[in-house]
């Protein structure tokens, strides 16, 4: 088992910018993750298996909601603290990553936003634990990045609803005690409804054979006339912008994730090439690896300075979809750029499990699509500097 000698890049001294609680709050994030992850993912990602051990572990550090309020069991911290705890644990692996920001942004948050009083109660400090899971079911295996088609729908039955429908892609799903789903009401009108694992026809299939986020568990949510009580229902926003207020959260949480995958391949690939020697001296003394290791660290400096200022943004409210939607793009392409140049500096040695470098790179395949794939969001920023739609 090879020790994490990782150290965070910092070029422009951007710890500078953080108080002493975020910087805190992201070393313990690091510490946890040295101390819990790195030393057992490599196992779990050739099992295609989800630690579910690690899951007391990421509630402890704030990996669950870390931004709700203390009254209901998060931490109450802000949002560039949130960032840095998905910094460090995609640093350590981006399907963790998945498992925490699907719990923070995608089941918490909107419970905590568009639930009622008795349902933040309910689930939010179990959630905050892990003591309960959860899932989020937007994507169906028709309709990705045209959520607005779902055929997922629910019937008024009087004294319950009705749900039936798929949906496909869903991390979490396999063990997740809850699900937030959106789904149509007879009117066409979108909603989302809190379904819980034990509902009779509710199932939640394993998806097998993936060649990324094999630490992660996904699934897909079925739908067989599943009765889901009317208190279930979340009351305070309908509409397609309640599910994609959510992926706004998650998708922040991305952007900062993405950094810390891409840094954890440059401090490989930093540290093999001192080491690694080839005709009589170190290959970090050659010319073209100097130039992926300074494009590298340069592009990670230009990413860390774009998520901060989002950060700021982000506490002061005054953070736009397409804003994000910049950060989520520009932060997964650097990522798996730096991925794929490191995982040549390493030669051979970049295909195997002793190092980090494929399964980050595996792993961002999967994060470059998901939660908005990299063309839409091209899109919706060019939608935001024209005003006119290039997808509808």
């Amino acid at each position: 088992m090879k020790p994490d000698l990782f150290q965070s890049p910092d070029y422009y001294n951007l710890d500078d910018l953080l108080t002493e609680e975020h910087k805190l709050v992201r070393d313990s994030a690091r510490a946890w993750v040295k101390r819990e992850v790195s030393p057992i993912i490599e196992e779990y990602a050739q099992k295609a298996e989800f630690p579910k051990q690690i899951i007391k572990g990421l509630g402890e550090i704030g990996g669950f909601g870390p931004y709700i309020p203390t009254e209901y069991g998060g931490a109450g911290l802000d949002q560039i603290s949130y960032g840095l705890i998905m910094q460090e644990i995609e640093r350590g692996d981006s399907g963790v990553r998945s498992t925490s920001s699907v719990q923070s942004s995608l089941v918490m948050y909107p419970i905590w936003k568009y639930g009622n009083e008795e349902q933040r109660v309910k689930y939010l400090p179990k959630l905050a634990t892990g003591e309960y899971m959860g899932c989020f079911g937007l994507t169906e295996p028709n309709y990705g990045s045209d959520p607005g088609s779902m055929i997922t729908n629910f019937k008024d039955m009087g004294d319950h609803y009705l749900l039936n429908g798929a949906k496909m892609w869903i991390s979490n799903a396999p063990f997740a005690d809850i699900a937030i789903v959106w789904a149509k009401n007879e009117e066409g009108r979108i909603h989302g409804l809190i379904v819980e694992r034990g509902m009779e026809g509710f199932t939640t299939p394993e998806t097998h054979n993936k060649w990324s986020l094999r630490a992660s568990s996904t699934g897909e949510l079925i739908f067989d006339n599943v009765k889901v009580p009317k208190e279930n229902l979340l009351p305070n926003k309908s509409g397609l912008g309640a599910p994609l207020g959510c992926l706004d959260s998650a998708r922040y949480g991305i952007a900062w994730g993405a950094i810390g995958a891409a840094m954890d391949c440059y401090d490989t690939a930093l540290r093999y090439a001192k080491e690694r020697i080839q005709f009589d001296k170190p290959i970090a003394g050659t010319q073209l690896q100097q130039k992926k290791l300074a494009e590298m660290i340069t592009e990670i400096t230009k990413a860390q300075l774009l998520t901060w200022r989002l950060g700021v943004l982000r506490n002061e409210g005054k953070a736009t979809t397409a804003q994000i939607s910049m950060a989520k793009r520009n932060n997964v392409d650097m990522a798996i750029h730096i991925a794929r140049e490191a995982r040549q500096m390493l030669g051979g040695m970049g295909i195997t499990g002793e190092y980090s470098i494929m399964r980050h790179m595996m792993n961002l395949e999967s994060v470059i699509t998901y939660e908005g794939t990299h063309d839409i969001h091209l899109l919706i920023t060019g939608m935001d500097i024209t005003g006119i739609p290039a997808f509808k």
